[in-house]
């Protein structure tokens, strides 16, 4: 299917040039030459169509992995494991072995050590010479990240970033999904950002850069969450470089968007699709029929055209998904009080109760969700996954604010009266 895009305005001020592709499910990886200093890709269930594009050729091959989400086992795929085998059975099947392969996170779903165990026993099969990652906001849950560390991050600086050189060409892993703020988005931090100031000093400006986090660093829909808060200075010290390649994982499929020197591209997830940006109430996996899950691509591809203000494919589905299901704050004092997650949202997102009422919240989503008072007036919950609860007594009167610490455009408030 295809749209044309002719008026489009949100408030990022950055020209959308270029074109961009939203692949719903594929559940495979990219895989990614370098030629001449400039990488190219093709999906690996295109090469399992067709074969390799004719002249895609190169100096150097590596692939990109993303969100498996080990541990996950809902509707949208309930055997996120054998997915995961898929995928790297087509990487190993490929005619050019890969030098290495990028994890852009979410290894695991709920950052426990099975999860990882399991991911390590399939991806110890991939036929390259080492995998590099850079954790997702479901590999970091409990120990702030010390687990992804000890097993992924030897020889990383702060939460997990470095840097290295391969066949001319600078990979920079960074991180975005530690000390995330209420009703922010992801985040690098004063330090991450001193540290890449310093590790592009000595580069010239022919060198070529790829850079791969988690999150997204140029906003895709920021009332998801979909981008970094402050990306743009990452992308100021870079945009001397000639060429620059930003890879992505975290929405489950493929976007591309060019701004000058610098490429875009989001990775299809190996473990469920999520709704395109805006197409939805929220995001979340996205159940498909059972027997079409490894077989269905939907495509929808959109042309831009280059107006004055900002061109994106999501500005027309902001009301769509604006608030649906949102439920009214509710005034009612209490002895308690009963808080929903739905939809990724808080319902309702404001309750009032007594002074010494216990105030519950029961997560109904597919993925988990963690509860953080914004000023730490109360103790964070558990990792809530499906039908899991949290409760906390509230005693003295005041407003406290709260969200979700893995997606924290999640945000709500109980008035204690």
């Amino acid at each position: 299917m295809t749209n044309r895009v002719d008026d489009h305005h949100d408030d990022d001020g950055v020209d959308r040039r270029g074109f961009i592709k939203c692949m719903a499910w594929a559940g495979t990886g990219v895989l990614w030459a370098v030629s001449g200093g400039v990488p190219k890709s093709v999906s690996l269930s295109s090469i399992r169509r067709s074969g390799l594009p004719p002249g895609f050729r190169g100096e150097l091959y590596f692939a990109q992995l993303s969100d498996s989400h080990i541990g996950f086992n809902k509707a949208a795929n309930p055997d996120v494991t054998a997915t995961l085998q898929e995928a790297v059975a087509r990487l190993n099947a490929l005619e050019h072995r890969p030098a290495f392969v990028l994890h852009t996170g979410d290894i695991s779903h709920l950052s426990k050590p099975a999860e990882f165990d399991t991911a390590d026993q399939v991806l110890k099969t991939l036929k390259t010479d080492r995998i590099h990652f850079v954790p997702g906001e479901h590999d970091v849950l409990t120990d702030d990240g010390r687990q992804y560390l000890d097993r992924y991050g030897k020889g990383t600086k702060g939460a997990g970033w470095y840097s290295f050189d391969q066949n001319g060409v600078h990979f920079i892993g960074l991180v975005n999904v530690v000390d995330l703020k209420a009703g922010g988005l992801g985040t690098l931090g004063a330090a991450q950002l001193a540290w890449l100031a310093d590790d592009l000093k000595r580069l010239t400006p022919s060198t070529p850069i790829v850079v791969f986090a988690h999150i997204p660093l140029w906003s895709v829909y920021p009332d998801w969450g979909w981008g970094t808060d402050d990306s743009e200075q990452a992308l100021a010290l870079l945009r001397r470089f000639g060429s620059v390649t930003v890879l992505n994982g975290h929405i489950h499929q493929t976007l591309q968007k060019v701004e000058g020197s610098i490429t875009f591209h989001t990775a299809m997830s190996t473990a469920f699709p999520q709704p395109a940006p805006g197409m939805g109430p929220s995001p979340g996996p996205m159940k498909v029929e059972p027997g079409r899950l490894r077989s269905l691509l939907g495509i929808a591809s959109v042309e831009l055209r280059t107006n004055p203000g900002s061109l994106a494919i999501v500005d027309q589905a902001l009301a769509a998904g604006s608030a649906a299901g949102m439920a009214a704050p509710s005034k009612a004092d209490s002895a308690g009080s009963s808080i929903g997650i739905d939809n990724f949202a808080f319902q309702p997102a404001m309750v009032t109760v007594a002074a010494g009422s216990t105030v519950t919240w029961h997560n109904g989503d597919d993925v988990p969700h963690k509860i953080v008072s914004s000023d730490k007036k109360f103790a964070p919950s558990p990792v809530l996954d499906t039908d899991d609860r949290f409760s906390t007594q509230l005693a003295a009167p005041g407003r406290y604010e709260y969200f979700c610490a893995l997606h924290p455009k999640m945000v709500g408030t109980v008035v204690v009266r």
